[in-house]
């Protein structure tokens, strides 16, 4: 059985100054957004975030890079960000922009612990300047470092007891692979059952890589909103 909290802010003690937090979601979507809350109150400094975005102004990710609690992030999309934009540009913001195919097999790799793989994505760019080039049947790839981080944060539609996780349509984004590639994973889950309850065949995420579990209801925000003219 792995150890189940009562409160997020509970739940994130450990985070401390200075750690590198793996953030699972993509865009608004499957993001954990009780955790990031729990942080942000926590006031933790500092931080390096590998996610694929960084929220918007005023939710997700976005709630501690107002907060200031962000030292430098890689992603792959900033876009919906005006406060990232600003921080970016007065210099209180390190950024490293990756390619999301890339930063998606970073994750995995560092989950797997292969320790770097070759890519074409990025050959001839900037995101090639300084690293390790080798031509593969005629072909140029570029050498890419695993990702790895002290702490994982994902968000689940189910789990069991056990850490069993399973994610909801397209929250299977980058939770997954961001679950095997922290040394400590904390799961918000939205139904927390019994042993047994989970078909074998359905978990994405198995039990052995995640540390923590958290049960919480969630606002599930939409990050731009289009309706249809009549």
């Amino acid at each position: 059985m792995k150890q189940v909290y009562e409160s997020f802010e509970d739940a994130v003690e450990e985070i401390h100054d200075g750690a590198t937090l793996l953030v699972g979601g993509f865009g608004l979507c499957g993001i954990p957004e009780n955790l990031i809350k729990a942080l942000r109150k926590k006031d933790v400094k500092n931080l390096t975030i590998v996610s694929n975005n960084c929220g918007v102004d005023d939710w997700g990710l976005g709630l501690l890079l107002k907060n200031k609690q962000i030292d430098k992030i890689y992603a792959s999309y900033v876009g919906e960000n005006k406060e990232f934009e600003r921080q970016v540009l007065a210099g209180e913001l390190e950024v490293e922009l990756i390619p999301q195919g890339t930063l998606a097999e970073r994750l995995r790799a560092g989950g797997a612990g292969i320790p770097a793989f070759y890519t074409p994505a990025g050959v001839g760019t900037k995101i090639a300047e300084g690293k390790e080039t080798r031509v593969f049947d005629g072909k140029e790839y570029v050498l890419e470092k695993a990702i790895k981080g002290d702490f994982s944060l994902v968000r689940a539609h189910k789990g069991d007891s056990y850490g069993n996780l399973i994610y909801r349509k397209t929250a299977q984004n980058f939770n997954p692979m961001i679950a095997a590639a922290g040394k400590i994973t904390i799961a918000e889950v939205e139904h927390l059952v019994n042993p047994g309850q989970l078909n074998p065949e359905q978990v994405h995420t198995p039990s052995i890589y995640v540390n923590k579990l958290i049960q919480g209801d969630q606002e599930n925000r939409i990050e731009r909103k289009t309706v249809k003219q009549n």
